[in-house]
């Protein structure tokens, strides 16, 4: 069985297409269609309930485009919204937060793992929980690192500035000698090479976005929603605002080609399908 409908994704704002990158490498026949919330970003200084409403909206929203699976490729949202969705939508709902602690579970040797996030991600524990569950006695250290963001999106990747910032961050977790540090928002991996400068080769890093597509793979194959084997896979990018200097960045960073984008009104009233 195949089943050509596309791949939804959504995010908070366009962070999201390094999910989408991962899943253009590994899934190359697949539709993909992004959805970045642009006029509302960020989502890391929202409350959950306010993140929740905001993520039911943008999944109707992909429902409309006939999704046959629906990415959350914003930690922020996987953190607080996953049950949500699952709940409201009769497509399946994957997340990045269980791939990626998953993957730091199973690289991790002394269990002591680290994770970067958004100050919303870090509060809710959502990644101390996911990784507690898979393995009781790991022991997890936490930061929220909220200036990586904005620094992203200002193309900085490379700048001194920059590695100093990630520095100033990360300078508890290397005190307390992890050995595997998680990802957790889906700009970070655009910022893995200063992260890396920081660390040296001491530290293996978690990719949410490559473990995310990883996990879409084998949810597709269990589900059998693969796409034709011959078909040619095309991405389509919509945001609900004009796109800022990030997609840019994304471009240049990621090597996708996006295309022309998509102005999107958010649906703020269409029943739950």
């Amino acid at each position: 069985m195949s089943d050509s409908r596309p791949i939804g994704v959504f995010d908070s704002g366009i962070g999201g297409l390094t999910v989408v990158k991962a899943l253009r490498e590994l899934l190359p026949n697949e539709a993909i269609f992004y959805l970045g919330d642009t006029a509302r970003v960020p989502y890391g200084n929202k409350s959950a309930e306010t993140v929740e409403r905001y993520a039911i909206e943008l999944a109707r929203m992909l429902m409309a485009e006939n999704a046959k699976l629906i990415v959350v490729a914003c930690n922020t949202v996987s953190s607080v919204a996953i049950p949500k969705l699952r709940a409201s939508f009769s497509v399946p709902v994957i997340g990045v937060i269980e791939p990626g602690a998953q993957a730091a579970i199973a690289r991790t040797q002394n269990r002591h793992v680290g994770v970067i996030g958004t100050r919303a991600t870090i509060r809710s524990g959502a990644y101390e929980n996911a990784l507690r569950a898979l393995n009781v006695h790991v022991r997890v250290t936490s930061r929220a690192c909220p200036l990586l963001v904005p620094l992203i999106e200002e193309g900085w990747l490379n700048d001194k500035l920059t590695d100093n910032i990630i520095l100033r961050y990360l300078e508890p977790l290397i005190s307390e000698e992890i050995d595997t540090l998680v990802l957790g928002c889906t700009h970070y991996p655009l910022l893995a090479g200063a992260i890396e400068r920081a660390f040296g080769s001491k530290v293996k890093l978690v990719d949410s976005a490559q473990n995310c597509a990883s996990a879409v793979k084998e949810l597709l194959d269990q589900r059998s929603l693969r796409a034709p084997a011959g078909n040619p896979g095309n991405l389509e990018v919509a945001l609900t605002d004009a796109p800022d200097n990030f997609l840019r960045v994304a471009r240049e960073a990621l090597q996708l080609e996006i295309g022309e984008v998509q102005l999107r009104e958010v649906i703020h009233s269409a029943p739950a399908l």
